[in-house]
This record gives C-alpha cells, structure tokens and sequence, in this order.
C-alpha cells in the first residue's frame, strides 16, 4: 500500500522580480506519482518569510493584479521598520499576512480538486531571493 504521508520538495526560480508562478502542474504531476488515486489532502507551504500561496485564476491577468494590489495595500518605500534587502523590501515580510505561506487542498480520487479557473500559484515579491522551495504533502 502506498504511504499515507508524503512529501516533496520544490526548487521553484522566481527570478529578480515579482512574480506569480503557477505550481498547478507540478501538484498535478506530484499528486499522479503519490496519491494512486486516493482521496486526501495536498498541502502546499512555501517556508519563506517573504513569499505566498494563491489560489487564483492564472492568464487573464489576475495574476498581475495580485501583484497590483498589493502594491497599492503595501507600497514598496521605505515606510517599514525592517530595512535590509532592496528599497521597501520591508513590505515583502508583511506580505505573507495577505498571502499565507500555505494552502490545503481536497483531492480526490487522486486529483487536485480545483475550480475551472483555479491555479495554485507561488506568489513572490521579494526580489532579492531568486530560488525559493516549496514543500508539496499528500496525506491520504
């Protein structure tokens, strides 16, 4: 029988601006080698002070929206008390509050339940931090 609890890890390069990556796939490719086709739950983390997990529509532009949007709740200036990293790198630490570092999701019969338009997407604003992971868990 396969294993109740498993886990991978991600190597995701967002590159040197902010960016929204769709990690849609790679569930979808982790979730066919693990789940076997088992009900259970994906968890998705990124273990990073400075980075997220979105659900949300990818292509039509939402996905610069987010980004958009968070400009205007959290400008990147030098209003925050932390300072190190890029001008209004501060903010990028207060972006997991809106965007938390994780999501858990229902799958069944082995595959990632999402709605027609929804992609589990890496959410990252920091762009002093090029690599980051994110760790995918099946338990089922």
């Amino acid at each position: 029988m396969p294993d109740a609890f498993t886990t991978r890890v991600l190597n995701v390069a967002t590159g040197t601006t902010e960016a929204v990556t769709d990690l849609t796939r790679e569930c979808a490719e982790f979730l066919d080698e693990t789940a076997h086709g088992r009900d259970g739950l994906l968890h998705v983390f990124v273990p990073h002070a400075t980075a997220g997990i979105a659900v949300i529509e990818t292509g039509a532009g939402s996905d610069d929206d987010l980004l958009a949007a968070l400009h205007v709740l959290l400008p990147a200036d030098d209003r925050y008390q932390h300072r190190h990293g890029s001008p209004g790198h501060g903010r990028d630490h207060v972006v997991p509050a809106l965007v938390p570092p994780h999501a858990t999701l229902p799958v069944i019969g082995g595959r990632l339940e999402l709605g027609t338009w929804q992609s589990v997407c890496l959410v990252d604003t920091n762009k002093d931090n090029p690599e980051r992971q994110v760790r995918l868990s099946f338990l089922g």
